[in-house]
């Protein structure tokens, strides 16, 4: 189910750019323009734990930052892929701390209608993430631990590590106003739509542990 959903995200995504292509070429480049972005996240991770009992994790700061493009698509919407750096994470109430990095590619739809001397920003759309580094901090005696990202843990692999799902997937929710000069702030909110938790011998660890992201932020960005 999972990998039939980041699928559909991925045709429907292809779809959008093939007919974006197709508009005229000197249009296309005179109105698709680039930005950059950069925030502060306040990130968590939420579900149920092995024994099926909700998580009462707290949540930590993290950061994002990247670039996206701005795609017209008709009057005052958007098609605005990025790849954005971003961390995630929690700390669990057992006392330890979750801290995990991604490359984020999210695929939002934009409206844009003028408002002032600049442009109310609204928007939605999917992400792919693709984990990349991290590290478990433990607050007693317990060493901490890297993190290595994998779809399934075997019995061979090293017990030095804490083991996360490699791909994930969600959506994005987000508002602000971009200024004349070109300069925006935007507030943002996410949901993870999968579980992070990986298979162990290709079987859950425990048929009633879910583990999903879920986050938002403020972050400020510039188009040129």
């Amino acid at each position: 189910m999972k990998k039939t959903m980041i699928s559909l995200m991925v045709t429907g995504t292809v779809i959008i750019f093939s007919q974006a292509s197709a508009q005229n070429h000197t249009t296309w480049m005179k109105k698709t323009t680039f930005g950059i972005r950069a925030g502060v996240d306040f990130q968590n991770i939420n579900g149920k734990d092995y024994n099926g009992n909700k998580m009462n994790n707290n949540i930590i700061p993290g950061f994002n930052t990247g670039v996206n493009l701005e795609i017209p698509m008709a009057k005052d919407f958007y098609l605005q892929p990025g790849l954005l750096l971003k961390t995630r994470g929690a700390e669990y109430s057992d006392h330890k701390t979750v801290h995990l990095a991604y490359l984020e590619i999210p695929v939002n739809f934009v409206y844009k209608p003028a408002l002032g001397r600049g442009h109310l920003i609204a928007g939605f759309g999917p992400y792919i993430d693709f984990g990349i580094g991290g590290k478990v901090v433990y607050d007693g005696n317990e060493p901490d631990k890297k993190v290595h990202f994998t779809n399934n843990v075997t019995d061979a692999d090293n017990d030095d590590y804490a083991y996360y799902r490699k791909v994930g997937a969600g959506a994005n929710l987000l508002f602000g106003y971009e200024f004349a000069n070109k300069l925006s702030f935007q507030l943002n909110t996410q949901l993870g739509l999968t579980d992070i938790n990986p298979k162990y011998n290709n079987e859950p660890l425990s048929p009633n542990a879910v583990a999903k992201h879920t986050g938002f932020g403020i972050s400020a960005g510039y188009r040129f």
